[in-house]
């Protein structure tokens, strides 16, 4: 069977712009991480019903892959969906930590819908599976499209190209299961200082080097100070020259 990687993802800058609702518009440059990857590919059912092989310590019904079946089975005419899953497990080998803010879990349900995209001929653009992975999560859109490097601002759901060429990082992800909304809670009620238009703009625009020459891990990304707040074991962690991805607990600097 075919093996489809799942790229994980780091966050070189993470800036809080305002609020929708309640949630938190973003502007942050995501850039895949080639060197650290899931593997998936459809293989041999053990049991019945909807089948996912792999470490997880959720329930399937939890699982991101689950949701991102049920949002495609919602999109598409589900009889052709439901025979490959009746037909076929989905296997995953898990190299991507869980909890660390590289997107592990967006990663593995763009895979599989991309995965479902192809072997069932679906058809559907990228932009129609962005529109579905979306439901499952905010990450998902930026790994349908596979970009290298990207703005992504809103809640997650504009994803737009910045071309520059792909670092190499070394990543290092303590073991410390973070809470994404419970960072935010904490920046909101802590920390909240949304940046402007103009420096919107600007972050936008400048390469992924010259904003990790220029910032500070606490510059560059407004979570880390409320993770540091509600995760304090973090700062036992936290070296000079690395930054936060995300909401953590993961850290990463250019490889030498």
């Amino acid at each position: 069977m075919k093996i489809y990687r799942a790229y994980a993802k780091v966050n070189v800058f993470l800036k809080i712009t305002g609020m929708r609702d309640n949630y938190h518009e973003i502007i942050s440059r995501f850039m895949r991480v080639d060197s650290l990857y899931d593997e998936l590919c459809f293989s041999k059912k053990t049991k019945d019903g909807f089948e996912i092989i792999g470490e997880f310590s959720c329930e399937t019904q939890q699982n991101t892959i689950y949701k991102a079946y049920v949002a495609l089975r919602d999109a598409v005419n589900p009889e052709s969906l439901d025979k490959l899953m009746d037909t076929y497990a989905i296997e995953v080998k898990k190299s991507i930590p869980a909890f660390a803010g590289l997107g592990g879990g967006s990663s593995d349900a763009a895979t599989y819908l991309k995965m479902c995209n192809e072997v069932l001929d679906l058809g559907l653009s990228q932009n129609e599976l962005a529109k579905i992975g979306l439901k499952v999560g905010a990450d998902v859109p930026f790994f349908i499209y596979g970009y290298d490097s990207a703005n992504v601002s809103g809640i997650g759901e504009v994803v737009e190209e910045f071309k520059e060429p792909l670092l190499n990082f070394e990543v290092f992800t303590p073991k410390i299961e973070i809470s994404t909304p419970k960072v935010y809670i904490s920046y909101r009620e802590n920390f909240y200082a949304p940046i402007d238009g103009f420096e919107t703009e600007e972050l936008k625009n400048k390469t992924s080097l010259e904003v990790l020459e220029s910032m500070s891990a606490d510059e560059a990304n407004d979570l880390f100070k409320p993770a540091l707040q509600e995760y304090s074991e973090l700062k036992n962690h936290y070296q000079h020259g690395y930054y936060f991805s995300g909401s953590g607990s993961s850290f990463f600097k250019l490889a030498e």
